[in-house]
C-alpha cells in the first residue's frame, strides 16, 4: 500500500509541475492562455488527489480531513477555472492569476497545514 501512495504522490507532484509551471511560463508573455500542460496537469491533481484521500482512508494512516476538504475545494476550484477557460483565446488578467495563485495556495496548504 505504501509503494502505491508514494506512485500517486510523485504523479500528482507530476501534475503541480504542469499545472504550475504551464502558466508561470506565461506570465511575461503577450498572451495567456490555458494550454495542454496546465488541463492535463489540473487533471492529474484532481485525480491523483483524490486516490491519495482514498488510499490513505483503506490503509492505517490517519487523514486530517478539515485539510482534505480545504484543498478539494480549492482543486475544484482551479480544475473549473482551466476546465470552462481552456477555449478561449486568451484569459483576463485576474483569471488567469487566479489560477496560478489558487495553485500556489493549493501547495502552501499542504505543505504547511
Amino acid at each position: 500500500m505504501e509503494i502505491l501512495r508514494l506512485i500517486l504522490l510523485f504523479v500528482h507532484l507530476i501534475g503541480f509541475a504542469a499545472l504550475f509551471g504551464g502558466a508561470f511560463t506565461q506570465i511575461k508573455g503577450p498572451r495567456r492562455v490555458v494550454n495542454p500542460a496546465m488541463w492535463h496537469g489540473a487533471l492529474t491533481m484532481l485525480a491523483t488527489g483524490l486516490l491519495l484521500v482514498a488510499v490513505r482512508e483503506m490503509g492505517d494512516m490517519g487523514v486530517n480531513h478539515i485539510k482534505i476538504g480545504i484543498k478539494l475545494v480549492v482543486m475544484i476550484a482551479v480544475f473549473c477555472l482551466v476546465l470552462f477557460s481552456r477555449k478561449k483565446s486568451e484569459l483576463p488578467a485576474g483569471l488567469f492569476f487566479g489560477i496560478l495563485g489558487l495553485t500556489a495556495v493549493n501547495a502552501a496548504i499542504a505543505v504547511f497545514v
